[in-house]
């Protein structure tokens, strides 16, 4: 009995909430009211502001933003469901070219994106190796002899020893010499005997016997002194052939000797050669007569200059390198044969070239990408042809050309973007129907369920109010059966009004069959007034028990 007076509790709830809602509209209402007018004057001024801007830039097509190749004359949706972004007729035709990427100037500062133009330009390059010291192989000589006899003394009889051109380097007893002597001064004697009997022949074997002594490299000083004083000299003396360094000595005191040995090697040390060797890649560089510095540990801080001689004509098979040969004056002998020195050749192009920053090039292996700029944030991937690289510079051959701006930073984030625009392009590209393009509709079923719904001491709504749904050979079927709900001291309400259906030459079909709804002192309602079902050449079939329909209009042909 006393069930009314506690269920009055809610209902004086509920009232105090409703109170409570309809005064914070009131307020909601009034405020909006006063800021009504301040806000329409601002929308005007912003909307006058575009207009303007609107006239001055004139929009010349719309594009989608993940695919350069989607191109309408209005605004609307991209094929992935983007916005449709304007493009401006001052912003030229670059927006059609494949791998376009447009990037605000906040991200572009946030990813660190750097930009250098390229120049026209002469390219030098320095190549460090290291190098050798050598003997100048042609200040190199060789002292011998051309008669046979037994060393009675040396004038140099060390290694290492400096010799002047001319200098006595060691006296030969030779009997063949001896020989050649009496022969020359037998010769000398008879025509001076004949006077003015002689004949035209002795004057011949005077000549060829003074022809000897020059061949056998007896020095004119001793042939001279020879037709002075008429005495055989025993001993032969052979002379130093040239200034320089005593590198090699062959021969001792009392060694006989025979025509054709090496008695001493003597070098010329005020030239040198340096061997340095160069990698293929840096081959191009290389020229002769280009100039060479050099270091030594030896003498810290002093800088040797000299230049390239030569270019071997092979390569070493196990190093992979080139042997090129360098020139150096050696005037005070510092410079000694195999020391171990630092080179550095400056070398430097024939001609001007277009040349970019060694970081605006992106290898992918089997191309080279520059990122070319284009203003207002966009950026064009270029594929170039390289030439050589120098001190932090590739020459570029072909591909963009002088005083273009290229990326030299963040490239990589902007080339990754950009191939994927690209593969986003192609895979939005319209089949044709030869091709097989094209969706292909295919026959299916919609089913909306609700089956095995429990729900204890809650308030339910579900409302199709207002739903339409225009299908054509299609099926639709809206299932309500076993749906159980349970319920204490609360309503349900499932409202189909104003749901309209227009379906040609299918069923459709609402079951409710089994449904069950177990409520304490309360109705439930389900309402399908104002629902209008549209259907060709089919039935309708609806099952329901105790359900208001009231309004509901079915139109069948």
């Amino acid at each position: 009995m006393n069930r009314p007076a506690e269920g009055k509790k809610p209902l004086i709830y509920i009232i105090l909430i409703l109170i409570g809602i309809i005064a914070g509209g009131l307020l909601v209402y009034i405020f909006q009211g006063a800021l009504k007018p301040a806000v329409t004057a601002q929308v005007a001024a912003q909307g006058g502001q575009k207009t303007e801007t609107a006239k001055e830039r004139k929009i010349k097509y719309w594009q989608a933003p993940m695919n350069p190749g989607y191109i309408r004359n209005e605004p609307g949706k991209s094929p992935m469901g983007m916005d449709l972004i304007p493009v401006y007729e001052e912003e030229g035709d670059d927006s059609n070219v494949a791998g376009l990427v447009r990037i605000d100037p906040v991200t572009a500062q946030n990813i660190g994106v750097r930009t250098a133009r390229a120049k026209i330009t002469q390219l030098t390059k320095t190549i460090t190796t290291v190098g050798r010291v050598a003997y100048d192989e042609k200040r190199v000589y060789r002292v011998n002899t051309k008669i046979e006899g037994w060393v009675n003394k040396l004038f140099v009889d060390f290694t290492g020893q400096k010799v002047h051109k001319g200098d006595k380097l060691l006296e030969v007893y030779s009997p063949t010499l001896v020989t050649t002597q009496e022969e020359y001064l037998l010769a000398k004697n008879f025509q001076e005997n004949s006077g003015a009997d002689a004949e035209p022949g002795d004057l011949s074997v005077l000549n060829l016997a003074r022809k000897r002594l020059e061949f056998l490299d007896v020095p004119q000083h001793q042939i001279k002194e020879l037709e002075e004083t008429g005495k055989i000299k025993k001993y032969i003396h052979i002379h130093s052939p040239a200034s320089g360094v005593v590198v090699k000595k062959n021969v001792i005191e009392g060694m006989f000797i025979k025509p054709g040995m090496a008695l001493y090697t003597i070098a010329d040390l005020r030239k040198v050669w340096v061997y340095a060797d160069i990698y293929e890649y840096e081959l191009p560089w290389i020229k002769t007569g280009e100039k060479a510095d050099m270091t030594l540990t030896s003498y810290p801080g002093m800088l040797f200059k000299g230049k390239v001689s030569f270019i071997y004509p092979f390569m070493e098979a196990k190093t992979r390198t080139v042997k090129v040969r360098l020139e150096f004056d050696n005037p005070t002998g510092m410079l000694k044969p195999d020391m171990f020195a630092n080179v550095m050749l400056k070398s430097r192009r024939a001609k001007k070239s277009v040349v970019v920053p060694s970081e605006a090039v992106i290898l992918s292996g089997t191309r080279n990408i520059v990122l070319v700029t284009r203003g207002k944030g966009k950026f064009i991937p270029k594929e170039v042809t390289l030439g050589v690289e120098a001190d932090g510079y590739y020459e570029i051959k072909d591909g963009i050309s002088g005083g273009e701006e290229v990326v030299t930073s963040a490239q990589f984030l902007i080339d990754s973007e950009s191939k994927l625009k690209e593969a986003i392009s192609k895979m939005l590209e319209p089949k044709s129907e030869a091709d097989g393009g094209g969706e292909t509709k295919k026959k299916g079923q919609k089913d909306m369920q609700h089956e095995g719904m429990n729900m204890d001491d809650k308030s339910m709504k579900m409302d199709h109010s207002g739903m339409q749904m225009n299908m054509d050979d299609k099926d639709m079927k809206m299932d309500h059966s076993g749906m159980q709900m349970n319920m204490d001291d609360k309503s349900m309400k499932m409202d189909h009004s104003g749901m309209q259906m227009d379906m040609d030459n299918k069923d459709m079909k609402m079951d409710h069959s089994g449904m069950q709804m177990d409520m304490d002192d309360k109705g439930m309602k389900m309402d399908h007034s104002g629902m209008q079902m549209d259907m060709d050449d089919k039935g309708m079939k609806m099952d329901q028990k105790e359900m208001d329909h009231s309004g509901m209009k079915i139109d069948s042909e």
